[in-house]
């Protein structure tokens, strides 16, 4: 129904002629209406309600009332909105109303216009054909003297609604038509319409509905009112808000575009294309770019001179102009070739490591010969915390270079190298165009951390993508996807680190340098500590020098029960801790420094993490073998022993690889084939079960240096000969009895002094390794190198006989 139309028919309804006090037939409401529930609001008496129906039976129920002389109707609110209509969905007041105009209705639908009357209270409600008819009595409205605290209310809620017109006008026309049909005066039907007025929810106003006193009524509805008032109150400040603050928007845009055009006009500023294009231009002038490149760059440029800014086109041209022009094309830093300086430099970052020094000083003296060291891909191996990465930072301080680092480790996208194309949304260079970008030279050094954990996926291979950036027969010409134009990295010093070289591809290792890193000593790291560690833990933890000392005996404690990794990261962790319990004593109160003892560690650090090293000797069956694990070397106990059995068997247990399991089979067989040699029963392994066993089960093993130590242990214990004290052997053993080069010399000599052996064998093929190590590590070994097992077999058996 259009409003024009409700207009109209209200005014109808409002001019019906007076019957002289005559009651018509028409007028009487009967004691059984039909029922119209309704939802999300109750309907109030003497209100002009228009109403669409489109339920079946409730266009029916409105035949059913159109066919009686009253034309009456009952709407009672639904209890449950989302429930079906029926009589136990009902309240129990509701509103009987006269249909005054039918405007359409059919089978399914019903438009029509309903005079509200008269409260009613249900007493039962019956369903018949799916109408629902409702018994009711009427509750009508007493006729009240209007006292002064009606008086009072009444005009509380005249003034409330006034101060709602002033807010939203929208109220006025409601109030008017009010107005035309009721007096202010009358308490009972103000509280109605009031209530009628607010957007409370329809739970409030059926309590306001079933509320028979006037007095009671008006007093809810009041604070209905205020509720409303409230919130329109609200409702307007925001509004208000908003249109502020899109008007300050219009304002300022308006103004911004009004001063751009007047600068234009004036010459004072150009357009934002134009300054674009000049900029970039201006970048050109002091780049050296390759053929490829400037006709790129030229046709960009010339391709942005025709884009309007609002193209999409237009910002990707932006910014691949953006990426060409800033990157460093021709511009290099000068090189120091200063070896005296750059071996300060290592000195000054690093205890230690004097191989790696010198092998750093000859590489930068290379540099100086060729004058220049393009080309040039070093790898630092070695375990966590040896300091491999500020390595690289201090060759790039040696050569005075911009350093650069980023991590490849878990990279398992192949754009991550390489860019993404152009044609994908937010498409950008890949790592190494961005890291040129960072470093503003074609020369810096590159770290690239973690090599050897990058990743594969279905999203390509980026150890295969490295091979053209890390190969100096390609990287002259190193295409980027984004760029898609030459850029020469080939005057870029890549340092790569990693843990081990196992997971590296071979063709990416054949490319690169490898300097290894094995590890610092005990008296290495108490330098370390002594020089770098503890003080920069006293300034981090904002202590001042002398307020806290770790004695000697302290420091020697803490690395061999706590720090025990061939790094130094955990021991800097250590200290951080010792440091931070220092720093809360002074923080509560006291004043004399600190001095750390050996017996004060486990009250600051609880208890050690690791327990001296146990060396078994004089255990037949039981030798010491040497092992290298990604964390530095370590020492290997094995053991071994025999069961009587019908028949022979070999069983392994230690959470062995498939290569240490094939180690022991082949010392198994050597052994078996050459028991006389050894003097143990030929029929031995016919009678008995022969159990290997490597211990800390817990940690998987594997690697073919333990074979010699496994046959090693089978003599021992067939023979029931231990063998000599503090002895510890490392080597692959072959079926005829040789013995094989093995790696990691450096990280077994150490994990063999911390556990204090001062016996050692090694393949004779290690012996130029050995040689190579500083004297300190050598200091107070007894080294023996063995060709074949007999060799070994002597220096562990027949040399214990000597020592008796």
């Amino acid at each position: 129904m259009s409003e024009k139309e409700t207009e109209v028919l209200k005014a109808e309804v409002h001019n019906e002629p007076d019957t002289g006090g005559l009651v018509l037939a028409a007028e009487v409401l009967p004691a059984t209406l039909p029922i119209i529930p309704l939802r999300p609001r109750p309907a109030f008496p003497n209100l002009l309600v228009p109403m669409v129906l489109n339920d079946p039976h409730e266009v029916e129920a409105v035949k059913r009332a159109m066919e009686s002389p009253s034309h009456a109707l009952g709407l009672v609110l639904a209890k449950h909105a989302d429930l079906p209509d029926g009589p136990d969905n009902l309240n129990a007041v509701g509103v009987a109303g006269k249909i005054v105009k039918i405007i359409h209705m059919d089978d399914n639908s019903a438009q029509f216009l309903i005079n509200t009357l008269e409260r009613f209270t249900v007493e039962e409600v019956t369903q018949t054909g799916g109408v629902l008819y409702g018994r009711v009595s009427y509750q009508y409205e007493p006729e009240l003297s209007v006292n002064s605290e009606l008086k009072a209310y009444s005009m509380a809620v005249v003034s409330t609604l006034k101060e709602l017109v002033q807010i939203n006008p929208l109220y006025s026309e409601e109030i008017k038509l009010f107005l035309g049909r009721s007096s202010l005066d009358d308490p009972a039907r103000l509280a109605d319409f009031a209530a009628n007025l607010t957007s409370a929810d329809g739970k409030e106003l059926q309590q306001v509905l079933e509320c028979f006193d006037t007095r009671k009524r008006i007093d809810m509805v009041l604070i209905l009112l205020k509720k409303e008032l409230e919130v329109s109150r609200l409702q307007s400040k925001i509004s208000k808000q908003i249109e502020e603050k899109v008007s300050q928007q219009q304002r300022e845009f308006f103004l911004r575009e009004q001063l751009k055009a007047i600068k234009k006009e004036l010459g004072l500023e150009k357009e934002g294309k134009t300054a674009e294009i000049e900029k970039f231009e201006e970048r050109l002038k002091e780049l050296k770019l390759n053929d490829e490149a400037q006709r790129t760059v030229t046709d960009e440029i010339e391709k942005l001179r025709l884009l309007e800014p609002s193209s999409p086109e237009y910002h990707v041209t932006r910014n691949y102009l953006d990426w060409l022009t800033i990157l460093p094309w021709g511009k290099f830093s000068k090189d120091s070739y200063n070896l005296e300086k750059a071996r300060k430099i290592l000195d000054r970052d690093h205890h230690g490591l004097s191989d790696v020094k010198d092998r750093i000083v000859e590489f930068i003296a290379v540099g100086k010969m060729k004058g220049d060291i393009s080309g040039s891909i070093v790898c630092l191996v070695g375990p966590p915390g040896v300091g491999k990465t500020s390595v690289g930072k201090s060759i790039a301080d040696a050569l005075g270079r911009t350093f650069y680092r980023f991590s490849l480790g878990g990279m398992r996208d192949e754009a991550e190298i390489k860019g993404h194309r152009r044609t994908y949304i937010g498409a950008m260079p890949g790592k190494f165009i961005q890291a040129m970008k960072s470093a503003g030279t074609s020369n810096p050094v590159l770290m690239l951390d973690e090599i050897d954990k990058i990743g594969a996926s279905f999203q390509g291979d980026p150890a295969s993508a490295l091979l053209e950036v890390l190969d100096p027969e390609q990287n002259s010409t190193f295409r980027d996807h984004y760029l898609d134009v030459p850029f020469d990295l080939s005057n870029v010093l890549f340092i790569a680190t990693a843990n081990q070289l196992d997971t590296i591809p071979a063709p990416l290792l054949d490319r690169m340098e490898i300097i290894r890193l094995s590890g610092y000593i005990l008296e290495e790291k108490m330098e370390i500590a002594r020089k770098y560690l503890i003080p920069k833990a006293i300034r981090n933890a904002g202590l001042k020098q002398g307020q806290v000392t770790i004695r000697k005996a302290a420091l020697v404690a803490l690395i061999d029960g706590w720090a025990r990794e061939s790094g130094v990261r955990t021991l800097e962790n250590w200290i951080k801790k010792l440091m931070r319990k220092a720093a809360r004593e002074f923080a509560t109160g006291r004043t004399e420094p600190i001095v750390i003892g050996r017996d004060d560690l486990i009250s600051f650090l609880g208890q050690p993490l690791f327990t001296t090293e146990e060396i078994f000797e004089n255990v037949p069956g039981v030798v010491t073998g040497l092992a290298w694990t990604s964390m530095g070397g370590a020492t290997l106990p094995i053991e071994a022993t025999a069961m009587p059995s019908k028949g022979k068997g070999f069983k392994q247990t230690g959470q062995l690889g498939n290569v240490m399991v094939e180690s022991s089979e082949i010392a198994y067989s050597y052994v078996m084939a050459h028991l006389k040699e050894y003097g143990v029963p030929e029929d031995f392994f016919d009678n008995h079960f022969v159990h290997l066993h490597v211990p800390a089960g817990a940690t998987p093993k594997d690697g073919p240096s333990a074979g010699v130590t496994m046959a090693t242990a089978l003599i021992s214990m067939m023979t029931g000969k231990p063998v000599r004290a503090k002895l510890g052997m490392t080597g692959e053993l072959t079926l005829t009895g040789r013995v094989l080069p093995i790696g990691g010399v450096k990280e077994k000599t150490i994990a063999a002094r911390r556990a204090g052996l001062k016996t050692l064998i090694f393949p004779e093929a290690n012996r130029k390794d050995f040689t190579e190590l500083p004297e300190y590590l050598k200091e107070g070994l007894e080294v023996h190198f063995a060709k074949e097992y007999t060799d070994v077999y002597k220096l562990a058996f027949e040399r214990r006989k000597q020592q008796k």
